[in-house]
């Protein structure tokens, strides 16, 4: 009698099993026990992933796990080096990223912290603040944007010396406006070649152009960084 109860127990287990994996259209097992990188019957991305990327012509390769939603990467994403290493944590909605990220060298020092805002696909157009510079707790005005489809510098972006921890550099962003010590907005748009007069940068303005010094930190920066391998702009989109 015993045997048989447990028989009928292993058949009913087995079966919610089944019915279970039957939602999706093609999954793995994970080392748990769990199913991961499920593509459901209408052939998208859901739950837990885990991606793999090899070392490919001198790039290193990385391993990134987190959740999809609909083919969207959503909430938090860790990536890390081949040998296990945390290299970085991304926080996504919509498939963009959005709010804090950080990014690690292969030894684990803490390289940069980024902050972005994605925008709902749903909307075109959003109301977004902007605070003092000198005092984030007061909203100086309410401006709406257009979406465009893509996440959007917006925030802090901090710096470090991988080695000591310390900032190195700050800047502050508002919707891909980089924001100058006297609360100027300077998009990438607006900036064109270096004066021949001023050797600064030359800004346009809706009434006139004129010439405008970047921020000290920036140029500093950018001299310290003139001779290094340019890097594509981020957007805040993935590429899965």
């Amino acid at each position: 009698m015993r045997s048989i109860i447990v028989f009928l127990i292993f058949i009913s287990m087995n079966g919610i099993a089944l019915k279970g994996f039957s939602q999706w259209k093609s999954f793995r097992m994970g080392p748990k026990g769990d199913t991961l990188d499920r593509i459901d019957m209408n052939g998208h991305k859901q739950g837990p992933w885990v991606i793999k990327v090899p070392d490919l012509r001198g790039e290193r390769g990385y391993e990134e796990e987190g959740y999809f939603e609909n083919d969207n990467k959503e909430g938090v994403w860790k990536r890390y080096s081949l040998i296990g290493v945390k290299i970085a944590e991304e926080n996504y909605r919509w498939g963009k990223l959005n709010g804090k990220q950080y990014y690690y060298t292969y030894n684990g020092g803490l390289l940069r912290e980024e902050s972005w805002r994605a925008m709902d696909p749903k909307v075109a157009f959003d109301t977004v603040n902007v605070y003092d510079v000198n005092n984030p707790n007061i909203v100086k005005d309410r401006v709406v944007v257009k979406n465009d489809g893509f996440s959007m510098k917006h925030g802090k972006w901090m710096y470090y010396d991988p080695y000591e921890g310390v900032v190195t550099q700050t800047e502050n962003y508002w919707m891909n406006k980089l924001r100058t010590g006297d609360d100027e907005m300077v998009s990438d748009d607006d900036i064109r070649p270096l004066s021949l007069a001023t050797g600064a940068k030359v800004v346009k303005t809706d009434t006139a152009t004129k010439t405008k010094v970047k921020p000290k930190e920036v140029m500093e920066y950018e001299k310290k960084n003139s001779g290094k391998k340019k890097v594509k702009t981020r957007d805040g989109q993935t590429g899965y």
